[in-house]
């Protein structure tokens, strides 16, 4: 089952999928309704049984769409119904829905004991406690890239109990985005264009925004943590501009092992929904014929103070996540409209995070009404 099937991740996952045939089948696809076209071809492509769109009111234009690609799979509606179908039968959900708004789905579908290919990192980062205590062992496989990536580390390294305890710490490698280089004075023009031409990975334009502030850089921080229990003081963010190395676990006794391949989520994407065996020619492999260079920078944390804040909000624990999550949400959408400057997404994140008082987190409900108040303030701040 995809959810978010007409995004970045989803789209590459169908790729995943057409490309092993009689490997996998989709059993239900899940979008947020401004897509309708393409999820009505992809429902007919694949044979969905069912569709579900969380904007009830693309309903009928879906409808419309299906008719016309010949396809009637059931149709569930509204943010309820896509968690309904991340709760119905089948092997393994990916949820690739952006934003907070995977929460619910993320839940279902753990509630219901499937397993969970997680690309919606901000589910896990806002309801930590509350996805933790739904996960049994080896139904949260992770698909960024990085986090794909630490968890073939650590799976190479041998088995997990002893290979844990000699765990030194995690290096999380970051592309640097379209402004590696930069200093924070340098950034003051910056415009949404600049900061969606990445210069490695086509994603979509929050995630991509997100890579530039390095926002996400900073949600992956707090995702790694969450996933191998790993404390904030051992986990490195490391800029390496090619993005070939996605990322790297180092030993106590000095050793360090890396996961390398060209940038492509197809690879993790891949292992994920396979897991525990890997896809045959999910991707391409690095060429050992031609000669590279791989380069490693340390992070400029004046220039970049995402991933620090981060850090900060991930040690309070609770709902501050969330908070910093939604805050960076309304941030990043001011900022493309043009109501907020590139270096005000962090600087009104921080502020925001700076005036909320944590939470436990311990109810959904409690973890929406964070989120809820942080998009609130946030709002009135980019004004």
């Amino acid at each position: 089952m995809l959810l978010g099937s007409t995004g970045s991740i989803g789209t590459q996952a169908l790729d995943v999928v057409a490309g092993a045939p009689g490997r996998f089948r989709v059993a239900a696809l899940a979008a947020g309704g401004g897509r309708v076209d393409l999820l009505a071809r992809q429902a007919a492509e694949f044979g969905a049984e069912a569709v579900a769109v969380a904007d009830a009111g693309a309903v009928p234009a879906l409808r419309e769409a299906l008719a016309a690609c010949g396809a009637r799979p059931r149709i569930l509606a509204g943010p309820e119904g896509v968690a309904k179908l991340a709760a119905s039968p089948c092997d393994v959900v990916l949820n690739g829905i952006t934003g907070a708004l995977g929460l619910t789905s993320t839940l279902a579908a753990l509630e219901a004991g499937r397993v969970l290919a997680l690309a919606n990192k901000e589910s896990l980062i806002i309801g930590g406690p509350l996805v933790k205590r739904l996960a049994a062992p080896g139904r949260l496989l992770p698909v960024d890239s990085e986090h794909s990536a630490l968890a073939q580390c650590l799976w190479a390294a041998g088995p997990s109990g002893a290979e844990a305890r000699a765990v030194h710490r995690l290096v999380v490698t970051a592309s640097g985005g379209p402004f590696r280089g930069r200093r924070r004075a340098d950034l003051a023009d910056v415009t949404p264009e600049m900061a969606l031409d990445h210069p490695t990975w086509n994603m979509g334009p929050v995630i991509t925004v997100n890579s530039a502030t390095l926002v996400n850089k900073g949600l992956e921080v707090i995702e790694a943590h969450l996933l191998f229990d790993i404390g904030f003081d051992r986990i490195e963010v490391v800029v390496h501009p090619q993005s070939v190395i996605h990322s790297m676990v180092e030993f106590a006794d000095g050793s360090t092992v890396a996961q390398a391949s060209p940038p492509d989520m197809r690879l993790p994407i891949s292992l994920a929904l396979g897991f525990p065996e890997r896809v045959p020619g999910a991707a391409s492999a690095v060429d050992w014929t031609t000669a590279h260079t791989w380069t490693f920078e340390p992070l400029d944390d004046e220039a970049f103070p995402a991933v620090a804040l981060a850090r900060h909000v991930g040690a309070q624990g609770g709902t501050a996540p969330a908070v910093y999550n939604a805050a960076n949400e309304v941030c990043v959408e001011a900022f493309l409209k043009g109501g907020l400057p590139f270096l005000g997404i962090v600087d009104t994140v921080e502020r925001v995070v700076a005036e909320h008082v944590p939470g436990s987190a311990s109810s959904v409900e409690e973890v929406l009404a964070a989120d809820a108040w942080a998009r609130t303030r946030a709002a009135e701040l980019t004004r």
